[in-house]
């Protein structure tokens, strides 16, 4: 489908994308996951994936990491077709929990998205000035994650919160012009689940770096956003919250009745639903 629900971003226009899609559809296993989908993301825009279980949002975040083939259409990143390990996206796959037993250091953890690529173990007396370059590298982006109180304790003690802001931070640490984040609040509690998107914004400001986030609840995060993409019944909505969750679009793309309300404190509100698949990823009725 064509990108009719594009909003202004923050970033100016004639600003060459980051990421775009152009007729872009995945099968897998014979069935068509999505298709038709266009999406151009600017440098420093901040936008949700949303919908369903199994409607395909992982699914185009991979596609998008080069991770999954298209079955038609066209993803280009940074102007090169979207291949794997590209060094210009920092990802932060699903959602890793490390065990109370699990003694290794923050900053480790952190300094692993410098080397974990390498066999064996740094040896910084043979280059020092490059191990000064990482150590400072490692402290700027533990700063920008506000984790620097507990960088020091074993990952294992730390909260659901902390442990996602290194792993936040491990992403950041080859400095990527796009952060790719698939389902990085679940699990966690409310106030956390809005403190790390509030990191996730200033680190968007600050860097410049274009994010895109996969959410079951678009609540938590919705201050933060720019805009949404919207998978559902292997169909793609995009544009600015307020452009695609409506009770039009909704209804749209689920072909049955949704109604879409906005309570008093903000938060969105779904009623109606399907009795094959719920819209449960928000607040509902």
């Amino acid at each position: 489908m064509t990108e009719h629900m594009d909003a202004p971003s923050v970033v100016a226009p004639a600003a060459e994308p980051v990421i775009q899609v152009t007729g872009a559809a995945v099968q897998l296993g014979g069935r068509t996951i999505w298709q038709d989908v266009a999406l151009r993301v600017a440098p420093g825009e901040f936008l949700a994936i949303l919908g369903p279980n199994g409607a395909g949002k992982s699914t185009l975040l991979k596609a998008i990491l080069g991770l999954i083939p298209l079955a038609a259409g066209s993803i280009r990143v940074l102007g090169q077709p979207a291949r794997r390990g590209n060094p210009a996206i920092g990802y932060v796959p699903q959602r890793r929990h490390f065990d109370a037993d699990v003694r290794v250091r923050g900053s480790d953890i952190v300094r692993l998205g410098l080397d974990g690529g390498q066999w064996g173990l740094p040896l910084p007396f043979l280059q020092p000035d490059k191990a000064r370059v990482a150590r400072q590298r490692v402290t700027e982006v533990i700063d920008l994650v506000g984790a620097s109180a507990y960088v020091d304790r074993p990952i294992g003690e730390l909260s659901g919160g902390e442990q996602q802001r290194l792993l936040i931070a491990q992403a950041l640490v080859t400095q990527p012009r796009i952060l790719a984040l698939d389902e990085p609040l679940d699990s966690l509690d409310l106030r956390n689940q809005q403190g790390v998107a509030g990191v996730i914004r200033h680190i968007s400001r600050v860097t410049g770096a274009a994010v895109l986030l996969v959410a079951h609840d678009v609540n938590p995060i919705l201050p933060a956003l720019d805009r949404v993409v919207y998978v559902a019944h292997g169909q793609v909505a995009v544009g600015t919250p307020e452009e695609v969750i409506t009770t039009e679009t909704l209804s749209r793309l689920y072909g049955t009745p949704i109604e879409v309300l906005r309570a008093r404190d903000g938060r969105i509100i779904v009623v109606g639903q399907s009795a094959e698949e719920g819209v449960s990823y928000h607040a509902h009725h």
